[in-house]
C-alpha cells in the first residue's frame, strides 16, 4: 500500500515529534501541529560536542526570527564556564550567527566547543597564567564569544566564513587548533 497521503500525515507527524524532542515550545501546540512543515522549515538547529565536558547536544534553539527560552536556557548551561561550573547568559546572536556560518560553509557537523561563557575569575587566571592570548576584558566573560572549531571544514575555512559574514569579531589562532568567533564590532585577528 503506497498511499502518498499517508506518507505526508506520518512526515507531518514525525516532523512534530522531532520539534517536541528538540525541546520547542511553541505558544499555541494546536497550530504547531497545524503548520509542522512550516514550523519545521523556519527552524534553526544547532548541535555541539564540548571537548571539556564530553556532553553532546543538538537542538532547535530558534524558529524563524523568535529565539526557542527552554533552547536559550540549556544552551547556556552547555556553554557553562567548564573550569567553575558558572553558567552565563549567552547571546543568542551568537547562534544566529554560528548557524549562518555553518550553511556558509554547508556542513552540517556538530561545532566542537574549546570554549564558551567565562567567569571574570577564571579570565583572570587564564590571563595571568597563559603567558598572553586572553584579553582582560575578553567577551566570553559577556556571553558574546565562543571558541569552536568544525569538522569537515579546515580552521581556515571556518574563519573566511565567520570574517565573510561581517557580524562580529574572529580570531585565528591554528597553533591551538580553533577559531575565535564573536558578536562584538566587526574585526578579525
Amino acid at each position: 500500500m503506497n498511499n502518498p497521503h499517508r506518507r505526508r500525515f506520518l512526515g507531518r507527524g514525525l516532523g512534530a515529534a522531532q520539534l517536541a524532542v528538540a525541546g520547542v515550545l511553541l505558544p499555541a501546540a494546536g497550530r504547531a501541529l497545524a503548520s509542522a512543515p512550516d514550523t519545521l522549515a523556519r527552524a534553526r538547529r544547532l548541535s555541539f560536542n564540548h571537548l571539556h565536558t564530553q556532553e553532546r547536544t543538538a537542538l532547535v534553539y530558534a524558529v524563524g526570527s523568535e529565539f526557542v527560552p527552554t533552547a536559550l536556557s540549556h544552551l547556556n548551561h552547555f556553554l557553562r564556564d567548564h573550569y567553575s561550573g558558572d553558567v552565563g547568559v549567552i547571546d543568542p546572536e551568537l547562534f544566529h550567527l554560528l548557524h549562518r556560518v555553518r550553511r556558509e560553509l554547508e556542513i552540517e557537523q556538530p561545532f566542537h566547543v574549546i570554549s564558551g561563557y567565562r567567569s571574570p575569575h577564571t579570565n583572570e587566571t587564564l590571563r595571568t597564567t597563559r603567558g598572553g592570548g586572553v584579553a582582560r576584558r575578553s567577551l566570553h566573560m559577556d556571553g558574546k564569544a565562543i571558541d569552536v572549531r568544525l569538522p569537515g571544514a579546515s580552521l581556515a575555512d571556518l574563519r573566511d566564513a565567520a570574517i565573510s559574514l561581517k557580524a562580529g569579531g574572529v580570531g585565528f589562532y591554528p597553533r591551538e587548533n580553533f577559531v575565535h568567533i564573536d558578536t562584538g564590532r566587526v574585526r578579525a585577528w
